[in-house]
């Protein structure tokens, strides 16, 4: 399988485009680079049955975010406050950053 390249970083504002959380908007938890998944906040909620245990001694139904697949969220633009498609651009002094392709903002400084 050929790894796609992900845009998306952890603490980025992302709106939700496919599954059954379709149009909802979150921040990004963590990324999983080798498989493309994000944990996004609110998003994709999964129950978990936990034994009892040391740590928790109640057990139970707890529930979490599970991940989704970097290609189901775009990145929204602080500027045109819209999901947008993002493009790299080298900088004078040889950073990369990401820009919106449709405002042409910068979305990192």
């Amino acid at each position: 399988m050929e790894k796609q390249d992900c845009l998306i970083k952890k603490n980025d504002k992302v709106k939700v485009i496919a599954g059954k959380d379709k149009g909802k908007i979150g921040r990004v938890l963590s990324v999983d680079r080798k498989k493309n998944r994000l944990m996004v906040e609110h998003v994709n909620i999964a129950k978990r049955h936990t034994r009892p245990s040391a740590k928790n001694k109640q057990g139970g139904i707890v529930e979490g975010e599970a991940p989704i697949h970097c290609s189901n969220a775009l990145l929204m633009c602080n500027k045109c406050m819209a999901p947008a498609r993002i493009k790299m651009r080298h900088l004078e002094d040889g950073k990369k950053v990401r820009v919106c392709r449709k405002c042409d903002e910068l979305i990192d400084a």
